[in-house]
C-alpha cells in the first residue's frame, strides 16, 4: 500500500481535525501521512516548501489564499503536488475557476468520507475521468459538442437536457420543475449519469458540462 503525505490547508480547527481523523485509516490504496496543517495561504506557500507533499487538501475561503492566482502558483511551484479544492459552494463558476487554475480535483467540504477518498484515488495517479476522456476525445466536426458527447457516453437526450441544468447548478427539484417531471425521477437519471460518466459528485456533472460546451 502506498503512503501519501498530505498538508490540509483550513483555518477551522474542527474541519482540519476531522480531517486528519479520517485520513487516520488507510484507503483501498492509500494511508496517509500528515504533514501538517496549514491555517493561511502564506502557510501553505512556506509549508509546501518545508513538506513536498504529494496531496494538499485546501480550503478555497482560506485566508491569504488570494484565489485563482496563489492556485496558480501554488501549481507551479509544485507541479507534483496533486490539489483537492474544498469549497462550501459549487456554484459553477467557481468549479470552472478552480480546475482553469490548475486544481487536481474538488469537492463540497460537506461531502462524505467515502466520496474523500473515493476523490483522492481518482486524482493522486493522475487517472482522472478527466483526463482519459481529454486524451482520447476524438470531435465529429459534422456534429455538435451535444451530440458527440451524448453518442460517445450512450446519454439519452433527457440525460443530456438534466446535465445541462445540473451544469446550471440546479437541484433534483429546480430540474424537475423545468422539465416537467418528478424530482424523484430527476434523482433515477442523475444517477444514471454518473454511471455513465464514471464520477460520483456533482462538482464533477458540473465540470463535465462547463469542459464539454454544455452549459
Amino acid at each position: 500500500m502506498r503512503q501519501l503525505d498530505v498538508l490540509v490547508a483550513d483555518n477551522h480547527p474542527i474541519f482540519a481535525e476531522g480531517l486528519q481523523a479520517v485520513l487516520s485509516d488507510p484507503g483501498k490504496s492509500f494511508s496517509f501521512n500528515i504533514k501538517g496543517v496549514a491555517n493561511s495561504g502564506t502557510e501553505v506557500r512556506d509549508m509546501l516548501f518545508e513538506s513536498n507533499p504529494d496531496l494538499l487538501l485546501l480550503d478555497w475561503s482560506l485566508p491569504e489564499m488570494e484565489g485563482v492566482k496563489r492556485l496558480q502558483e501554488v501549481k507551479k511551484d509544485h507541479a507534483n503536488t496533486r490539489i483537492l479544492i474544498m469549497a462550501d459552494s459549487q456554484a459553477p463558476n467557481l468549479v470552472k475557476d478552480v480546475f482553469d487554475a490548475g486544481a487536481d480535483g474538488f469537492m463540497l467540504k460537506s461531502g462524505t468520507k467515502d466520496e474523500l477518498l473515493a476523490v483522492i484515488e481518482q486524482i493522486v495517479d493522475g487517472n482522472s475521468f478527466w483526463r482519459k476522456v481529454q486524451a482520447d476525445a476524438s470531435w465529429n466536426k459534422s456534429s455538435s459538442p451535444k451530440e458527440v458527447f451524448a453518442e460517445k457516453h450512450g446519454l439519452t437526450q433527457r440525460e443530456i437536457e438534466i446535465l445541462q441544468l445540473i451544469g446550471k447548478a440546479l437541484d433534483n427539484r429546480e430540474i424537475g420543475s423545468q422539465l416537467f417531471i418528478s424530482h424523484q425521477t430527476v434523482s433515477v437519471h442523475r444517477k444514471n449519469i454518473m454511471r455513465k460518466l464514471s464520477v460520483n459528485s456533482t462538482a464533477n456533472l458540473i465540470k463535465i458540462a462547463f469542459e464539454n460546451h454544455l452549459v
